[in-house]
């Protein structure tokens, strides 16, 4: 994910989506089913997402789709230790960053 598109102070659906890499449905509902989530709404009713709410849905995101937990383990999980699994999202972050800079490196050197 390119973090140079947390310049905003909000994001749309689509623009999250893109950036997870997830179908807009998703998000929606995962939006009703985690509290955690809570976007703003503008005048015409589209959802205005703040850099919380994307942190949030990357740990949501990393909870499930990574880790395999279902709803309710991730919701455990957020409740319980929210902590230290938002380390661990950094860390798998950090060395997805790392990766994708040595297959650089060897495009380079091939």
């Amino acid at each position: 994910m390119d973090d140079s598109k947390f310049d905003k102070l909000f994001y749309s659906i689509s623009e999250v989506s893109e950036m997870l890499n997830v179908n807009p449905s998703l998000i929606r509902f995962w939006e009703k089913e985690f509290d955690i989530i809570k976007p703003q709404k503008n005048r015409k009713g589209n959802r205005q997402f703040t850099k919380q709410d994307i942190k949030s849905l990357k740990l949501i995101y990393f909870l499930t789709k990574d880790k395999g937990y279902t709803l309710n383990g991730a919701k455990e999980q957020i409740k319980n230790n929210r902590k230290n699994n938002e380390k661990n999202l950094l860390i798998l972050e950090s060395l997805k960053k790392v990766r994708q800079f040595l297959v650089e490196i060897k495009k380079d050197i091939n």
